[in-house]
């Protein structure tokens, strides 16, 4: 193993996230721009890539949206959008251009023998959900279908093996008495020997929000942690996490790395994105229903609703954490978003002011570099294989949470959350669990650990260490979810909580 190798390609990746941090708020990439936040199905709000350690020979990508889940939030609950095209996206040659594409689509049907009633809700314990389809699934009225596509140098492949149902959320034990044995139902078999997973779960991003987007406003001031509360994965120790008790809807992909590169010991790069149809034409309620023709355009019209037409566009993206929260200004947010990643030059404006690092300086009189920081353009941009110059040429900067494949994958009991940094070099920035604790990491780059400073030595931290209350079977002390699809069971919807401060597995308020 060359270590020079992980630490050149890890510390481009984090100071990646740390570039993120440096609008001023934490937070990764929850309704992060201003179009995007009114439209939750289409809302990347975690992208995760990384080896598996339940299969080595494997690579997993896990696509999250719809943020921020209250379980309870019937009747309708949490559903993927008909009408979006769901995309990873894999870059195996390091030009910053994919290669590889898995895009997803969904489908919803209203079915089932219940369906004739007209009942006003999707899910009805009559009898209890215990299956997707067949016996068990009556009460299962509302139900997705989906397929993955896999392109490559404009060959389209259907990689499904059979018809494929998404998991449908948590509404409760009544209606699902057996939510982990109905999950897993939901992992399907793929053409290229690998397996599928889309449905709810569990929000495994952990961060103390609140305190956050109050300026800064941490429980602790400064906000640095000990050296024993640093070490400890499982105790939260001045942070509340806020995301606790809240679930997302996900997809997983894990397939062979073979069928990904043949390369073994390449670096990958990726991002997760979104893309609806251009053209939306809104449907008056009293249109009459019909079969579309010839006069149509082939597109289809149904009474009330919207008219989905012409090719798909990206509205939203997703490589490292943070970024386009935390690094991109508002008022480019939404064009961000829109835009390749390999298009990244035009906004490297906002990797070298690190307004983060503005911010830390006035709130806690420290002095970290605030302009110039070529480092940050290097680690967020660039493949470690690339002119480390801190300007973009040609083909030699891209936004990508990058992965190096030659990094063996780090079995749960043995994983650190700072990765990295605690010398576990199969985490974050090298690609990225749901377990590595993104937000701390960035503190500690933005302030300067990668390149030397003071302020980089501190253990700076928003004092949120794990997952908070992750339920189900699976589940380490500090809330790993061990198997696919990595993402623990969500909360249902009738004995739902959220750790708060002053509870169980929280802090005291202050």
């Amino acid at each position: 193993m060359d270590i020079r190798r992980i630490v050149k390609t890890l510390g481009t990746i984090v100071l990646c996230a740390f570039a993120a941090f440096c609008s001023g708020a934490m937070a990764a990439s929850h309704r992060e721009a201003p179009q995007i936040a009114n439209d939750p199905a289409a809302d990347n709000t975690d992208f995760y890539m990384f080896r598996s350690w339940t299969n080595p020979s494997n690579v997993v990508f896990i696509l999250n949206v719809i943020p921020v889940q209250e379980p309870s939030g019937g009747p309708n609950y949490f559903n993927f959008g008909d009408d979006v095209l769901y995309r990873i996206n894999v870059d195996t040659n390091a030009d910053g251009r994919e290669d590889l594409v898995y895009e997803i689509r969904f489908k919803t049907e209203i079915r089932g023998p219940l369906a004739a009633l007209e009942l006003p809700l999707g899910y009805v314990a009559l009898p209890p959900i215990t299956a997707l389809d067949g016996t068990g699934s009556e009460g299962l009225m509302l139900r997705q279908r989906y397929t993955v596509t896999q392109v490559r140098n404009g060959v389209s492949v259907d990689l499904g093996t059979q018809t494929m149902y998404a998991v449908p959320s948590n509404a409760g034990p009544l209606t699902m008495p057996n939510y982990e044995a109905l999950a897993a139902q939901g992992v399907f078999a793929l053409a290229n020997g690998g397996k599928v997973f889309a449905g709810q779960r569990d929000e495994s991003f952990y961060i103390d929000l609140g305190g956050a987007f109050d300026t800064l406003n941490l429980r602790r001031t400064p906000p640095v942690l000990t050296a024993s509360e640093d070490a400890n994965d499982a105790v939260n120790p001045f942070g509340v996490d806020t995301l606790s008790g809240f679930n997302v809807s996900s997809i997983a992909i894990e397939v062979p790395i073979a069928s990904v590169t043949g390369n073994p010991n390449a670096v990958i790069g990726a991002y997760a994105s979104t893309e609806r149809q251009k053209v939306r034409v809104l449907v008056p309620k009293d249109t009459i229903r019909h079969t579309p023709g010839a006069g149509d355009g082939g597109v289809a019209r149904r009474a009330g609703g919207a008219n989905q037409a012409g090719p798909f566009t990206q509205v939203s993206r997703m490589g490292n954490p943070l970024v386009n929260e935390l690094v991109i200004g508002l008022d480019q947010k939404d064009r961000w978003n829109t835009t390749d990643p390999a298009d990244e030059a035009q906004f490297a404006g906002f990797y070298l002011d690190s307004r983060l690092a503005t911010a830390i300086n006035l709130r806690f009189g420290t002095n970290i570099p605030t302009t110039n920081r070529v480092d940050l353009v290097n680690a967020l941009l660039k493949y470690p294989s690339q002119p480390q110059s801190g300007t973009c040429t040609a083909n030699d900067c891209a936004e990508l949470l990058r992965l190096d494949l030659a990094v063996p994958p780090t079995a749960p009991a043995s994983q650190k959350r700072l990765g990295v940094l605690a010398g576990d070099n199969a985490g974050w920035p090298n690609g990225r669990r749901p377990n590595d604790d993104v937000t701390d990491i960035a503190l500690r780059v933005v302030a300067g650990i990668l390149i030397g400073t003071p302020e980089g030595n501190l253990r700076l931290g928003d004092g949120v260490n794990f997952n908070a209350g992750a339920p189900g079977t699976n589940v380490t002390a500090n809330g790993i979810y061990t198997v696919f699809p990595y993402l623990p069971t969500p909360h249902d919807g009738r004995n739902r909580r959220h750790v708060d401060c002053g509870e169980p597995l929280a802090n005291p308020c202050n």
